[in-house]
């Protein structure tokens, strides 16, 4: 070579992960040959595949792949040169300066790469005085205990000798067999985790040591793959997974089954960190393909962190006796048919009494677009037991990519069984049909509370034809929290058609109802100026009201210790509004402020119609239909109720409800409140003159509101033998109330009081 290395403070050693196209990798540290560079691959020493430029140049070179390592593979770069010499020098000959640095340059590589080696190595302290850290010999140390004595010196002990202890008070001594032995983990068996070896056989030995043995067992961190179906028997205290279980074998079987089947009860059970990945992602046409399988579990614990690519995610089962009174906490499961199956083996083999928290069952937007899919079902075998009871859920989430898939069934829960009491609390749903559940038997007493859904308060229960039960419930909260808790009715009128009240030829009212216009003539700021008993345009049909432009309905309510209110309305698309009063009933307007606040919708104030008005209609598909409203502490008094905004629409029934801690009066039908009453009693004092035979007087009773064509009755509040009061309205307010004697001889009946009744059709 031309000129000598210089061998740098450079650790010879290199190493890289692998991007999957990278193809050359550098080493900066000087090699003299290519043979000196060890190349490794994932640790694995590669002799071929490789070219190595930059020998004999003090800055090292690089190594090309012919083929880039896969993503993620570690690359490993070292000098590793053989210790020997190379060169000798003659007495007496040339001693040539290049001769010398190159040898030099060996040696100093040679000490490099032993100085790394010795970094790895246990070693004593620099600090403290050199010791005899020698190993005994081997006949001395085998089948014993590497360990050190009283002085740190290396020594070895029995197995069985009771050597150790925990730091804590009141520790005992312990030997270091029994101490090893406390758990088992899958390493003790050979499992290697990397993803690669087939870790099968070495899971299941240590799985059935655990059962043996009694003890808990340890899946250590790391992924273990595994081509057969492991099985950890009831026998075993329990189990943690640190790792996961990667299943690559065939298809059709259980990849993990947890207990034992049969009459065996498997009681006090502590199986967490459960996570098993099926290395390709089941075709979902074979039900027999299943994550993971819980037998007979009872008064258990089970913490499921993932389970994904299967048929079945995972399945508890009673079998021979219950799977009962155990705890499920629930992570991710993902791309599974269907995401966890509560099911029954045998008619004595019930499935009861079980809480569960948690859990994300969720399928990939592109994973068979073309079949159905669920989040938890309830199923059996033919003949088993099914009515499975109180199953209790809270906060699950469901994303089952079917939403605007009506060719396919994305639905939380599937009830193919005769279940009851089974409660699913704060559920999410997201993409999902527009179905919490689908029941195909005689399941019942059901309650599914949808906290969030991206379909809103329109998610009902699918009963299909084989359905044999009803009488479970949904709560749709989203959006619709505040509405449902308001329980107290305060008024309702459920049929606007039977509830019109004709006030004259041309103008219709409503019982219980004020009726209001969006263009009030002058400037009126009095309630009764505001409100109305009738208006025109409005029109009756079969089945409700068609309310016309410049016309509005409303609950007058009284709101002075009250302040949420919840309005229910059947009518199509209908726009909420809010007119305020003071205690004086007083029109209350913006400037003194934010008076209105509705769930579901910013409300704004209008200066032409005098009231707070919903920036939308109340629909299903804007989520606006269920509002509650909340008023100012100003408000005293308000009306509530729907306007006619942009174009006429019919209106069939209209309920206010409020919190049951609450009992606000609703006004109607009194002198300062005219609107929504159809019955008028009026009381007068007569006295009528002395009658002759066949003879009559008349008396005219004011009675506002009153109209031609109404029904009219009229008493007296005397015994009226032989006389007979006659009533009939001849002009508006007006009710003409007429005694006539129709005895043979004059009667006198003295002062009293007449009474009239007018009703409006």
């Amino acid at each position: 070579m031309a000129d000598h290395i210089r061998i740098g403070d450079v650790s010879p050693r290199a190493q890289y992960a692998a991007s999957g196209t990278q193809t050359a990798f550098t080493y900066p540290f000087p090699i003299f040959d290519a043979g000196d560079l060890e190349v490794r691959l994932d640790g694995v020493l590669q002799s071929t595949g490789f070219t190595i430029s930059g020998a004999g140049t003090s800055d090292g070179g690089s190594v090309t792949f012919a083929t880039a390592p896969a993503a993620g593979t570690v690359v490993l770069l070292r000098r590793a040169m053989v210790i020997e010499r190379v060169t000798d020098f003659q007495p007496s000959g040339l001693l040539r300066a290049n001769t010398l640095n190159d040898e030099l340059d060996r040696q100093v590589a040679m000490i490099q790469e032993l100085n790394t080696a010795l970094e790895s190595t246990l070693r004593i302290d620099a600090s403290e005085v050199p010791g005899a850290l020698t190993l005994p010999s081997r006949a001395t140390r085998a089948n014993r205990v590497l360990g050190f004595d009283s002085v740190g010196a290396v020594t070895v002990f029995a197995r069985e000798e009771g050597t150790l202890s925990v730091p804590h008070a009141g520790a005992i001594p312990r030997t270091i067999e029994d101490k090893l032995a406390e758990t088992i983990s899958v390493r003790d068996f050979g499992a290697v985790g990397d993803s690669i070896t087939d870790d099968g056989p070495a899971l299941q030995a240590a799985m059935n040591a655990a059962a043996a043995s009694g003890k808990h067992l340890v899946v250590n961190e790391g992924s273990y793959r595994t081509t057969m179906p492991l099985t950890l028997p009831g026998a075993a205290a329990g189990m943690t997974m640190n790792g996961q279980i990667v299943y690559a074998g065939t298809g059709g079987v259980t990849a993990l089954t947890i207990g034992t089947g049969g009459a065996t009860r498997n009681a006090g059970k502590v199986y967490q960190g459960i996570k098993i990945f099926r290395s390709t992602i089941s075709n979902w046409l074979n039900e027999a393909d299943v994550g993971l399988v819980l037998l007979n579990l009872d008064c258990s614990l089970v913490e499921i962190r993932q389970v994904e690519g299967f048929t079945i995610g995972a399945r508890t089962i009673g079998d021979g006796r219950g799977f009962e009174d155990t705890t499920l906490i629930l992570g991710r499961f993902a791309n599974n048919k269907i995401g966890l199956d509560v099911h029954t083996q045998t008619a004595a083999g019930w499935n009861t009494s079980i809480r569960y928290y948690g859990g994300h069952f969720t399928v990939a937007s592109s994973l068979y677009p073309t079949l159905d899919r669920f989040g938890i079902r309830f199923s059996a075998e033919p003949g088993a037991y099914v009515a499975h009871n109180r199953h209790i859920f809270d906060s699950p989430n469901f994303e089952m990519q079917a939403e605007n898939r009506p060719a396919i069934a994305g639905i939380p829960f599937l009830m193919e069984v005769s279940s009851r009491a089974i409660l699913a609390r704060g559920i999410r749903m997201e993409g999902c049909s527009p179905y919490v559940a689908r029941h195909t038997g005689g399941a019942q007493d059901h309650v599914y509370e949808v906290a969030w859904a991206s379909q809103g308060y329109t998610i009902d229960i699918d009963y299909t034809s084989t359905a044999t039960r009803v009488g479970s419930a949904v709560k749709r909260l989203h959006q619709a929290a505040g509405h449902r808790e308001m329980t107290r009715l305060l008024a309702d009128v459920p049929n606007l058609r039977a509830a019109a009240i004709r006030w004259n030829e041309t103008e219709t009212g409503f019982e219980k109802l004020a009726v209001l216009s969006t263009n009030p003539s002058g400037a009126p700021t009095a309630m009764n100026s505001l409100c109305f008993p009738a208006l025109s345009n409005f029109t009756l049909n079969d089945h409700g009201v068609t309310m016309g432009g410049g016309r509005a309905l409303g609950f007058v309510v009284d709101a002075r210790n009250c302040r949420e209110f919840a309005l229910a309305v059947d009518a199509d698309a209908p726009r909420l509004f809010v007119q305020c009063f003071d205690a004086n009933k007083v029109l209350l307007t913006d400037t003194a402020g934010t008076l209105v606040r509705a769930s579901g919708q910013t409300m704004s104030y209008n200066s032409d119609t005098r009231w707070w008005q919903g920036g939308s209609d109340m629909s299903d598909a804007a989520l606006t239909r269920l509002q509650v409203v909340r008023l100012d502490p100003q408000v005293a008094y308000a009306v509530i109720g729907v306007s006619r905004v942009s174009a006429d629409y019919e209106i069939r029934a209209m309920r206010l409800l409020c919190d049951p801690a609450f009992s606000p009066g609703i006004l109607y039908g009194a002198p300062t409140t005219p609107w929504g009453r159809r019955e008028m009693l009026v009381d007068a004092a007569w006295d009528p003159p002395s009658l002759a035979a066949g003879a009559t007087t008349q008396l005219n009773v004011t009675v506002p509101g009153a109209r031609p064509g109404d029904f009219v009755q009229s008493a007296f509040s005397l015994a009226t033998s032989g006389v007979v009061f006659l009533a009939q309205i001849g002009a508006s307010d007006t009710v003409t109330v007429t005694a006539w004697n129709r005895s043979s001889a004059a009667i006198d009946l003295g002062a009293g009081t007449v009474r009239v009744r007018v009703l409006k059709t």
